[in-house]
């Protein structure tokens, strides 16, 4: 089987299989071998490496990673595509095709059976609608993770990326950057891919931390705040918070009870910041602070 990463291999394979593509799962197929390699570069897989892969395609990333990693394990939710991955794949015998939605994966497990529980590569040309979520699963369900190495739309991208008071940032940033260091590595055309999206995309390289670079009594606690901040992001904190029917968490002082305007106004008050402030001006920092002043209101 020759490579798949140009479009007459991937036209080839689609017209063997009489492929057709899935709208509902987003399906993009990268057809240029020099996004490829800069991908496999840049995610710095080694034949020490285990790596996942999730949304292989017809297997065209996958290849290169099979050539370059010691362990690969490719994730795919379209049962249509399995037939093909295992005539694509069929030169390797380091791969593993697991026919699921990687939500619904336990990627710890995975772990613990291909690399002795030690920390894997994640590699992928995400789906744009489900970047998010599959991100947050990874990060939040702690599987342990060198680095995500992935294709996502050029905007999410640079949404993971920013600071405070810009209009890309928002709660996906403040969670990118608690887990990992995110860096965008390329930018890419939609000509690179079949069929054309209507976007342009980036490679962002997050490298997890070995701890975060904030410290924070109730992880879990921060980022409901933070999303409620985002919520409805015109609004002061006070407001966003306060009309959100939040409650303490357990262990506080006051478990259970609903988070009042007056309860945020006071922890606002307590951090020297101004009353009318918004979610989209405070740091990673200054939401950790925030969130362990609220949890200790008397």
């Amino acid at each position: 089987m020759a490579y798949l990463g140009n479009p007459a291999g991937t036209i080839a394979v689609l017209q063997k299989y009489n492929f057709n593509f899935q709208k509902k799962y987003g399906q993009n197929f990268l057809i240029d071998p020099g996004v490829l390699d800069r991908i496999i570069m840049h995610a710095n897989v080694t034949k020490e490496d285990c790596v996942i892969e999730i949304g292989p395609g017809i297997g065209t990333m996958t290849q290169y990673l099979c050539e370059s990693a010691r362990e690969v394990v490719a994730i795919e939710i379209d049962k249509n595509l399995i037939p093909i991955l295992e005539d694509t794949l069929s030169e390797y015998d380091n791969v593993t095709v697991i026919n699921e939605d990687v939500l619904k994966v336990d990627l710890n497990r995975i772990a613990k059976e291909k690399n002795d529980g030690k920390p894997i590569k994640v590699v992928a040309n995400l789906p744009y609608y489900i970047t998010t979520p599959i991100i947050m699963g990874l990060f939040e369900s702690h599987v342990p993770i060198d680095s995500i190495t992935i294709m996502v739309q050029k905007e999410v991208a640079d949404r993971m990326q920013v600071g405070p008071g810009t209009k890309e940032y928002g709660a996906l940033s403040l969670a990118v950057q608690y887990y990992a260091k995110p860096e965008i590595v390329a930018n890419v055309p939609p000509n690179c891919f079949m069929p054309r999206p209507n976007v342009g995309s980036a490679v962002i390289r997050l490298t997890r931390y070995d701890k975060p670079p904030v410290s924070v009594i109730d992880e879990k606690f921060m980022f409901a705040l933070i999303r409620a901040s985002f919520n409805q992001r015109r609004k002061t904190l006070v407001n966003g918070i306060g009309n959100a029917s939040l409650t303490m968490p357990k262990g506080g002082k006051r478990a259970g009870e609903r988070i009042t305007k007056e309860m945020v106004a006071s922890a606002i008050e307590a951090l020297s910041l101004s009353p009318s402030i918004r979610g989209e001006a405070l740091t990673l920092a200054q939401f950790a602070q925030f969130a362990d002043v609220l949890l200790n209101t008397d």
